[in-house]
């Protein structure tokens, strides 16, 4: 009678042990498969992005709306990710995984290079001004032959640094790896490092 009564428990270890490791597999895979991230939350190194196509123009990249432009990016041989719909994909590295977003400005044809030049010669006529689509200041500069001087050195600064733009509110044309100043603010969000009393 005594192998009658252990073979009940040894069948409830062996379903015991069969359900544990039935579940550890289980969870080793929920877990490899809740590790698969967003394929545009990849980490540097995991995916190459293009280089944006410039309009030779506007030397803006093409397709730039509301400030933002978008480039296409492969994410890199044997990496698995989701896509925009939730599709877990194994890439090879030639399919497209997401579009990296980045900064771009908007123009409208002034040319930053033209104004500056009409600044150095014919701002004592108000040129620049009226180029830019001041045509207030443009005929005071006119009619004052320039603020006697004192106004043509005074705008051809502020339109050589970029404070001075086009009165649309645009940004200037200017070559896409060219000189572009890039004005810093502060504002609340802005981290500030705190002094050290010495």
């Amino acid at each position: 009678m005594a192998p009658s009564r252990r073979l009940p428990a040894v069948v409830a270890a062996g379903v015991l042990c069969a359900c544990t490791l039935l579940f550890c597999v289980t969870a080793d895979d929920w877990t490899s498969f809740a590790e698969i991230v967003k394929c545009d939350e990849l980490r540097l190194g995991q995916f190459v992005c293009e280089d944006p196509e410039i309009n030779h123009t506007t030397q803006e990249p093409r397709r730039c709306t509301n400030y933002t432009a978008f480039a296409p990016c492969f994410p890199a041989p044997n990496i698995s990710c989701k896509d925009y719909g939730g599709n877990v994909t194994l890439f090879t590295g030639k399919e497209i995984g997401f579009f990296m977003p980045f900064p771009c400005r908007n123009v409208n044809g002034y040319s930053y290079k033209v104004a500056v030049a009409l600044s150095l010669f014919l701002g004592w006529l108000g040129a620049d001004r009226f180029y830019l689509g001041y045509p207030a200041l443009g005929m005071l500069k006119f009619c004052t032959v320039g603020f006697c001087g004192i106004g043509c050195l005074i705008d051809f600064i502020l339109i050589s640094m970029q404070i001075v733009g086009p009165s649309d509110g645009s940004s200037y044309i200017l070559d896409y790896y060219g000189a572009r100043l890039v004005r810093l603010s502060i504002n609340n969000e802005t981290y500030r490092k705190t002094q050290s009393d010495p």
